[in-house]
């Protein structure tokens, strides 16, 4: 099957006048400020809103670390490589910088906003300058005795040279006039890593029900006259560095954990990239840094508000539960319960799909628990992309090899800002004699599986679990995935050879149902969507519904606008950056794209097509993948597409999970022929896919002991919106 882009007439005219895909890092740009826009969000609480502002910052760090990073390497090696919008990196540079001033203007405001909004709730987010009386003398004891001994003064002169400052690395500068010769110097201050952001005043000093932060850099500004006797502090200001933080690994590197050592050591030294400043930082003193840190000034961010906006989720968790989300616990299926919990007794009766964060992610571990304590099991094989630093998975492994069984754990290196912690989880299971394999050099192993291989009565059995997100029990709280359960022999032959394909570079034939990337996933996805047009020509119902978090991939954008120009409806739920163009005449007028925001995190990935009938129904082809629309999800990584087979989960799947996000209204954005996004206008009552979620049991995790009519049954028309 061709997989050249499709270019139709109508799109070549279309075409001409560079109109054809959206900027992809001006896509995600915008996609920011949709997370931002939450933070000035009315409806929901307080410290929820603080939160959304602290995403937004990390968010923009790691772009600024990553993405423009690169655009930045590009330029001054002199590449003039195009993006598919036809923009040099040089151009596309200007853009986002003009971007970013609105964006961080913006984010000051809104932490304005929400400053003083929280001061009237009694959270007071103070300056060196205003600090209650009867805070001051515990605020002085504790700069004494727990910031005084962690923090160096470092004259910046000849006689000393430029202290590294390392990415995210945030110091003070302090312009100083000795007393006794009237000499003027320059001291830096850096700030440990090892302290935290804020500084919270006791309780029984402010009195119960008020709280009180001061941040580390203006508690060493307000008592900075202990730190330099003899002198008068003429100015101060604070500084943030960030540096390019992307690892290259080179594809014949021989050793590569060895490999990404040296290159995470290399991360915290790479090229400074943005230089942030508060608004009156001393002329002198910013000379002196950018000449240091051989900044040019296109790079230099000034502001009069907060430096460091990511920050404010330390304050995000200020014990105030009226003025947080009402808490929410995850539901533990109650098929499983009726198993007595036993899951494989549950598994092999019939496949399960566990959605979460709304069913929690302890199924997931109790099976690999289960499996580590069954005798029966003789092996286990697992893909580790993002564990988290404290993962139950990690250890459950540990106890299955401890007790004699076979485990084999995939654990990719190359899974960004997580190198670090994957090595460490590599070095211990390897040290309870789990056999670690990294995988390919040049492809990330981004596919989630994992599979139990089972001695029973009638011969070996394989059960697998797929999933949409990682083996991660904190974004497994926050991020909306699927974990997909099966006995099926197919699939665990399927998965069996993806597995051998990762560890010893077996290319899997005979393949029964599984695609996997970068063989086969893009051209099934391609076939589908073939197929759906083939069926449109011949005026049979033809219609596709995909959720991912990024489409960027020219190829398949193409297919779609083919999809849309043969008269294929297209509806994408696409959470983050969307380089297609949807509702241009004579390309994409059939092609609707929305993206949810809200309170968890939209991570699944599911692919729904028509198949020849009415959608959504019965007989639609559906698919869970780990791969979002991407050129390197689709063609440099190891990826799976996993059909939903199972008439319980299928329905799960398109009559519950995809068309309550088709219906949602209370979180959603249409995007624009423009680029631009606007809340869905709600008509009617409102429907919120979240909400939907947390108080509806899933159809295959429900279990006997619920009634049929137990899931509030949706229906496509009331999501219909202009």
């Amino acid at each position: 099957m061709s997989s050249q882009p499709i270019i139709s007439p109508s799109k070549a005219s279309v075409m001409q006048s560079g109109d054809v895909y959206f900027n992809r890092e001006l896509s995600w740009l915008t996609f920011n400020e949709r997370v931002l826009a939450e933070a000035s969000n009315v409806r929901y609480p307080l410290l929820e809103r603080l939160r959304f502002l602290s995403i937004s910052g990390s968010n923009l760090d790691e772009f600024m670390m990553i993405r423009v990073a690169g655009l930045v390497g590009q330029a001054q090696r002199g590449i003039d490589k195009p993006s598919i919008d036809g923009r040099t990196p040089t151009q596309q540079l200007s853009a986002i910088r003009e971007k970013l001033e609105g964006l961080s203007a913006l984010q000051q405001d809104i932490w304005r906003e929400l400053h003083d909004a929280l001061a009237l709730m009694d959270i007071h987010i103070a300056d060196e300058q205003r600090i209650i009386p009867a805070a001051h003398e515990w605020l002085e004891g504790f700069f004494l005795e727990e910031i005084l001994p962690v923090i160096t003064p470092q004259a910046l002169d000849p006689a000393h040279p430029f202290p590294f400052v390392q990415n995210e690395g945030k110091g003070l500068l302090f312009t100083l006039t000795r007393d006794a010769d009237q000499e003027q110097i320059i001291e830096m201050i850096l700030i440990p890593t090892a302290l935290p952001r804020f500084v919270r005043v006791p309780d029984k000093i402010v009195g119960h029900g008020e709280a009180i932060y001061i941040s580390i850099a203006s508690l060493i500004q307000r008592y900075a006259k202990k730190l330099f006797p003899g002198f008068t502090i003429e100015g101060d200001g604070l500084f943030r560095v960030l540096r390019d933080s992307d690892i290259e690994i080179e594809e014949e590197a021989e050793d590569l954990v060895r490999t990404f050592r040296s290159a995470i050591q290399r991360r915290r030294r790479g090229q400074v990239i943005q230089l942030e400043l508060e608004e009156d930082f001393d002329p002198k003193a910013e000379a002196v840094l950018l000449q240091q840190l051989g900044v040019h000034e296109a790079a230099v961010i000034k502001t009069d508000g907060m430096i460091g906006i990511d920050g404010l989720a330390e304050i995000a968790t200020e014990d105030r539960p009226d003025l947080k989300f009402d808490a929410y616990s995850p539901r533990y299926p109650e098929r499983v319960r009726e198993h007595d919990g036993d899951l494989f007794s549950a598994i092999k009766e019939k496949d399960i799909l566990i959605h979460h964060p709304y069913e929690s992610f302890e199924v997931v571990v109790d099976f690999i628990r289960q499996a580590a304590a069954d005798p029966d099991v003789v092996a286990i094989k697992q893909t580790l992309y993002r564990a988290g630093s404290q993962s139950a998975v990690i250890n459950a492994l540990i106890e299955a090899a401890e007790a004699g069984i076979s485990v084999t754990a995939v654990v990719e290196l190359k899974a960004r800002f997580d190198e670090e912690q994957n090595l460490k989880w590599a070095n211990k299971l390897e040290r309870a004699g789990v056999q670690v394999i990294y995988g390919f050099t040049d492809w990330k192993t981004h596919a989630k599986v994992a599979m139990v291989v089972r001695r029973e009565e009638d011969g070996f059995r394989t059960y697998c679990h797929f999933g949409t997100g990682n083996y991660h029990p904190v974004t497994a709280k926050i991020y909306t995935d699927m974990s997909f359960f099966t006995a099926d022999p197919k699939l665990g032959r399927d998965a069996a050879k993806m597995m051998n394909f990762v560890t010893g570079y077996v290319e899997p034939h005979g393949l029964e149902l599984i695609a996997i990337a970068p063989l086969n996933l893009r051209e099934e996805i391609y076939g589908r969507i073939d197929a759906e047009i083939a069926n449109a020509k011949q005026s049979k119902p033809a219609a596709i519904w995909m959720k991912c978090n990024q489409i960027t991939d020219t190829g398949m954008i193409d297919r779609l606008y083919a999809a849309s120009e043969a008269g294929v409806t297209v509806e994408l739920v696409v959470r983050g950056i969307c380089c297609l163009r949807p509702g241009v005449a004579g390309m994409s007028e059939n092609i609707r794209v929305k993206s949810i925001i809200g309170r968890f995190l939209e991570h699944s990935r599911i692919y729904a097509f028509a198949n020849g009938h009415p959608m959504p129904g019965p007989d639609a082809a559906i698919f869970i993948s780990s791969a979002d629309l991407m050129g390197r999800n689709l063609d440099r990584r190891v990826e799976s597409l996993i059909p939903i087979l199972n008439r319980t989960v299928h329905d799960q799947m398109l009559q519950q999970v995809l068309l309550a996000n088709m219906l949602d209204s209370e979180q959603s954005w249409w995007l624009h022929s423009d680029g631009s996004y606007s809340r869905v206008e709600t008509h009617g009552k409102p429907f919120n896919c979240h909400r939907y979620f947390m108080t509806n049991p899933s159809l295959s995790g429900r279990g006997g002991a619920l009634e049929a009519g137990g899931v509030p049954k949706l229906t496509l028309r009331k999501g219909r919106a202009g």
